[in-house]
């Protein structure tokens, strides 16, 4: 069995990180407003480019286990569908593979964020700054990532219910069970 209390809680986490990710949407918009005004009054803002793509990294990283938790990620719907009798079956092999890929880009973005940490390497733009900060957010994203994939799977397998529902059908995930 599945502890309800578990999955609340990594239900939770998913949905923290997608705030995260708008909030790091916030500041992409405040660095923009902030070169702009800049440029106006004939100000430097060094580096202002360079956070911005750190805050898009860092949004795109953490709204990963969000949008797989809400079913909006690209999936191969049309290929389970096809499926028929079979599709659970589909769906448990393309929830293996995604937890498989993501727990290895994981270990890997921790293990570069390590290696930049240690090389005291930083960015090559104007800001200087040490590449390990923005690497974090990539890293923590990969990780909640993984973490929701292999939610998902255990989910599938343990509960036998369909984990992530299609944006556009409009009902929660997890609330169709399956039936064969």
């Amino acid at each position: 069995m599945y502890p309800s209390f578990l999955r609340k809680q990594l239900d939770r986490l998913y949905l923290l990180s997608g705030i995260a990710a708008a909030g790091f949407l916030f500041c992409i918009l405040a660095l923009i407003v902030l070169q702009m005004i800049a440029r106006w009054t004939g100000m430097t803002f060094p580096g202002g480019p360079d956070y911005a793509g750190y805050c898009m990294a860092a949004a795109s990283f953490l709204a990963f286990a969000y949008a797989l938790n809400h079913g909006t990620h690209i999936r191969v719907s049309l290929f389970l569908n096809a499926m028929g009798r079979w599709r659970r079956a589909g769906e448990i092999w393309c929830h293996g593979v995604g937890a498989l890929l993501s727990s290895l880009f994981a270990w890997y973005a921790i293990k570069a964020v390590r290696w930049s940490y240690v090389f005291e390497d930083i960015s090559q733009g104007q800001d200087a700054t040490p590449i390990w900060i923005p690497q974090m957010s990539m890293a923590v994203g990969s990780v909640i990532l993984a973490i929701c994939f292999w939610d998902h799977l255990f989910r599938l397998i343990f509960q036998q219910r369909k984990t992530v529902q299609a944006a556009s059908d409009g009902r929660a995930a997890g609330s169709e069970t399956w039936k064969s």
